[in-house]
């Protein structure tokens, strides 16, 4: 049977609330060998979630971005009954350096499709959610009610993580936007759900992480919203293989980024 989500945000909430926000103001970072942050939060939060995961739910696997590269590589290759997908602190760098925007993921895996997404925002209280075929929710109110805006492309909001990007594309991003502005927060996790619920209007992102988006891609989807990678592909692969982002929440809005990208992207 499905976990409840009400169950599981009750779970994700309290741990974040636990282990994340009381040591906001005193971080004590390190830098792992890919040269990204890592906080003692990050592991108090992934060591908490996954215990409280097993006790309620022992019959799925876990996968968090804090294990090391071997460990997720045998867990993703091994597991095909079902998995939990954790990152326990996305947009670290921002709370190191005392910036409010970042968040934990969490997604369930099964048979190669994420059945429940779960993204929590500890500091504005924020709790976005998403089942398979039943919907998405902000704090228990729906996201595929909100109302599409008729948006040109050239007057949107977009997010765009630049750094990631090829070097041309990024260029033309930067001299010539097809956009009306563009906004880089810094944790991707809540790019997805900020766009599921119409505070960004399109979106791009040269490579994510399958913790970054597997419960992001899945809320915005349940909301009515449209990804795909550069190439055209599913977003979603279940593997640890790093992928593109090309999004936006309205139909029409996300052919129209699509066509501009298609045209300017090598």
């Amino acid at each position: 049977m499905i976990p409840d989500l009400k169950e599981l945000r009750r779970l994700v909430t309290a741990c974040a609330q636990q282990e994340i926000m009381p040591r906001f103001a005193d971080v004590n970072r390190h830098i792992k060998i890919d040269g990204s942050v890592v906080t003692e939060a990050d592991h108090a939060m992934q060591d908490r979630v996954q215990l409280e995961l097993a006790t309620h739910w022992s019959q799925y696997a876990f996968l968090g971005e804090e294990m090391s590269g071997h460990r997720q590589d045998t867990v993703t290759a091994s597991n095909r009954a079902g998995l939990w997908i954790l990152d326990p602190l996305d947009g670290t760098s921002n709370f190191a350096a005392g910036v409010p925007y970042f968040a934990v993921s969490l997604a369930l895996l099964i048979d190669g499709r994420v059945e429940l997404g779960l993204v929590y925002d500890p500091v504005r209280d924020e709790c976005f959610m998403a089942q398979r075929g039943r919907g998405a929710w902000l704090n228990g109110l729906s996201l595929g009610t909100r109302v599409a805006l008729d948006t040109p492309l050239k007057r949107c909001i977009a997010a765009i993580d630049l750094k990631r990007l090829d070097a041309a594309l990024a260029a033309r991003l930067a001299s010539e936007p097809p956009y009306g502005s563009q906004r880089n927060f810094g944790a991707s996790t809540l790019d997805w759900c900020w766009l599921a619920d119409g505070r960004f209007h399109v979106y791009l992102h040269g490579g994510q992480q399958l913790w970054d988006y597997a419960a992001g891609s899945l809320i915005l989807s349940e909301a009515g919203g449209h990804s795909q990678t550069l190439t055209g592909e599913p977003v979603l692969s279940p593997t640890l293989a790093t992928r593109s982002v090309v999004a936006a929440r309205d139909g029409a809005l996300f052919a129209a980024w699509r066509e501009w990208l298609n045209a300017n992207a090598r």
